[in-house]
């Protein structure tokens, strides 16, 4: 059995437009229904979410039967990290915090078997336990590597930072984008989106894709018009909290019923 391809890997070489979902729960449950809803990828957050290596594998089992690509976003750009979910038989990670071209190349470095890196020979699972014969010396050209600009500082870098062979995409953090340029809690001020819309033309110029994540519609729409090609529009939690504190409010506006008597 050949290596599989990497549609998401794909898809960004040939300029589609990928539309994605984040999951923030580390819950199966939660995978399984946001992989049937039509999105071209999700993440699975082992940055920010309550994740494992095993809750992480157990979520890509769970998008697997699925026409949905899953990217791992790792806790770090640690090659440890790196190279324990590519164990796993993830074939794209976005890496946050990615501040120079240094960071990048490291990143590319942890991620790329000898000769091209330095990852370590391993993951049984990731070869499907042998059943990919090839898998060690196809895997290189299957990952999609995606670092996120989140900082100031990474964003004067961004031509130096895509320039780094290995990279495939530039991501655009707006929460601690917007946090680096002063303005915390606010990732839709008018600067922080101002700065994304430039970042997104520089990336596309550097000839790398572009992505963003944002719960803002007009802008999710306005960032693929911009030329973006990996946008995520929602959160499993918080389009849990919203449509769930929506319900409730709904009904408690519902008047008592008359008593009789």
């Amino acid at each position: 059995m050949q290596t599989p391809i990497n549609p998401l890997k794909q898809a960004l070489a040939e300029g589609r437009p990928q539309i994605g979902f984040w999951l923030s729960m580390a819950s199966t449950v939660s995978a399984e229904i946001c992989a049937s809803a039509g999105f071209d990828w999700l993440v699975i957050d082992a940055e920010h979410g309550p994740q494992s290596l095993p809750g992480v594998m157990a979520q890509l089992q769970a998008i697997a039967p699925w026409p949905t690509h899953p990217i791992v976003r790792v806790p770090s750009s640690d090659p440890v990290a790196i190279k324990g979910f590519l164990d796993l038989g993830a074939q794209s990670l976005l890496v946050p915090m990615v501040e120079t071209a240094e960071q990048a190349a490291g990143v590319v470095d942890a991620a790329r078997y000898p000769p091209a890196g330095s990852r370590g020979i391993g993951g049984a699972r990731a070869a499907r336990w042998g059943r990919y014969p090839r898998y060690v010396h196809e895997a290189n050209a299957q990952i999609c590597l995606i670092v996120q600009v989140e900082t100031v500082q990474a964003l004067g870098n961004i031509e130096a930072i895509a320039a780094i062979d290995g990279v495939d995409a530039l991501f655009v953090g707006p929460a601690d984008l917007a946090a680096s340029m002063g303005h915390v809690g606010k990732p839709n001020h008018p600067d922080v989106l101002a700065a994304a819309l430039g970042a997104f033309a520089r990336i596309r110029a550097a000839g790398r894709a572009a992505g963003i994540l944002t719960r803002d519609e007009q802008f999710a729409r306005r960032s693929i018009e911009a030329g973006a090609l990996i946008v995520g529009v929602g959160l499993d939690t918080l389009n849990l909290a919203a449509q769930t504190a929506a319900l409730a409010d709904r009904f408690k506006t519902v008047q008592d019923p008359p008593r009789s008597g």
